[in-house]
């Protein structure tokens, strides 16, 4: 139950916070449209996202009229589409992959869905011939569509990391950068140990063990975490970290609610509600300015790292507390283009690529929406992805990579995508080759943890 003053409490972190749901997120599984006749099966997945998903921006905007909570996104995740591939490869349909993507990509405009994700592959130790076929597909299939998202998952603590994938990915994401001018990458993202539950995109996809349908919430309070800290002047860390705690906790709650209300009105499963604080290019909703508030000049100065760890924890203990259901990525995103913040201390110089690696070891995702000269190799792309999943495969946690090679641009540079996606400084990479390394393969072996029970 919700008290008038929760309520009361609400409606100002609306007004004033920028508190919004920035995504509900639709899982559905289309297995059943499996057949070889692409064209068929084509028509049967388009059929099941247009019905499904036509339903989803319906319900939606009618609780978020009904409740005055703003919903911005409504989004479709499916099961990695690789899966889906053998029967139509089999039978000789070699084109079927960037075909199949302009037909979600139609399915997703005519039902007025933002993005739909799941057109990806799971590689983290081994690769089948659709796994490679779709991934041989993705600067096309990406270049050519506007809401298809794809995650590519190349390493988990169980498995290693795949480095053979990670080699194919840098050529994939420069190839991708070079037919779309970088824009195509922001819709890519690769993995080490990919929640099947992530609501956001572009991650989203519905994992093995999921439900046929779900609905996977994710909310944004990056607004309310910095009003909460710069109303503590002079106060202590800990302190700071039990009033991020409560305020995770009234985020969370709202999140729940919007969550439940859509699940029971469109009849389908709840899933999660994932805590994030994702940030956006509003000035005041930015996760670096939650860590200035906490004494830092600028982000990415000495003690940043700590600071996140503490914002991290505190969010997700908070939210823990106000649901059973919390899932995804849950904690706090530090995209550099989507963060105001963020693209501050980068332009000055503060925030550097090797700091924002360091901070990946204590935050939600990892390297995200870094933007990196249109110069840089394929190789150089795929050691960079090594080493974010080497801090997931270890550490036992989520990490992932979403690089954008500014074709024509170096460091210093602006390259800009407008809406949530912001504007990206393009930051320096380490001139020395990764080169002989990348080229030897095979497979990092797991950790020593990975045989912990």
């Amino acid at each position: 139950m919700l008290f008038h003053d929760e309520i009361t409490e609400t409606l100002k972190m609306i007004e004033k916070d920028l508190l919004d749901i920035r995504t509900v997120t639709l899982g559905i599984d289309l297995r059943d449209c499996i057949h070889p006749d692409p064209q068929l099966m084509a028509k049967k997945i388009k059929d099941k996202v247009t019905s499904q998903a036509k339903r989803l921006v319906e319900v939606t905007a009618q609780v978020e009229r009904e409740l005055g909570i703003p919903i911005v996104n409504k989004r479709i995740a499916t099961n990695p589409i690789a899966d889906l591939g053998a029967a139509a490869l089999s039978a000789g349909h070699k084109d079927f992959f960037p075909h199949l993507a302009e037909t979600l990509d139609l399915a997703a405009r005519e039902a007025g869905i933002d993005f739909i994700g799941g057109f990806g592959a799971l590689m983290e130790k081994g690769a089948s011939p659709a796994d490679l076929a779709l991934v041989e597909s993705l600067p096309e299939a990406l270049s050519s569509t506007e809401r298809v998202c794809s995650a590519i998952c190349l390493a988990s603590t169980k498995a290693g990391i795949n480095m053979d994938a990670v080699a194919k990915m840098g050529e994939i994401i420069h190839r991708t950068a070079e037919l779309s001018d970088g824009l195509a990458c922001a819709k890519l993202v690769v993995f080490a140990n990919a929640p099947t539950d992530n609501p956001f995109m572009a991650g989203a996809f519905l994992g093995a063990g999921e439900p046929e349908k779900v609905i996977n919430v994710g909310v944004s309070g990056p607004g309310v975490i910095r009003a909460v800290v710069e109303s503590l002047p002079g106060e202590s860390l800990s302190t700071i970290a039990e009033a991020i705690k409560r305020a995770a906790f009234k985020i969370t709650r709202v999140g729940e609610l919007v969550g439940r209300e859509v699940s029971s009105r469109m009849d389908i499963p709840f899933g999660i509600v994932d805590l994030s604080l994702a940030p956006t290019p509003a000035e005041g909703d930015s996760v670096a300015q939650i860590l200035e508030a906490m004494g830092l000049e600028c982000c990415g100065t000495h003690g940043t790292t700590a600071a996140l760890a503490l914002l991290n924890d505190a969010v997700k203990k908070g939210g823990t507390m106000a649901s059973s259901s919390v899932g995804g990525l849950s904690g706090a995103f530090i995209p550099v283009s989507e963060d105001a913040g963020m693209i501050r201390a980068a332009q000055a110089g503060v925030l550097t690529l090797d700091k924002l690696e360091a901070m990946t070891a204590v935050c939600s995702v990892g390297l995200d929406m870094i933007a990196v000269p249109g110069t840089t190799s394929p190789q150089t792309i795929a050691a960079l992805i090594a080493d974010e999943m080497a801090i997931g495969m270890v550490n036992n946690k989520t990490t992932a990579v979403r690089i954008i090679p500014a074709i024509g641009k170096g460091p210093g540079d602006i390259i800009s995508f407008g809406g949530l996606l912001g504007d990206a400084p393009v930051m320096r990479v380490c001139e020395k080759s990764s080169d002989k390394f990348i080229a030897r393969g095979g497979r990092i072996p797991a950790p020593i943890r990975a045989l912990t029970n």
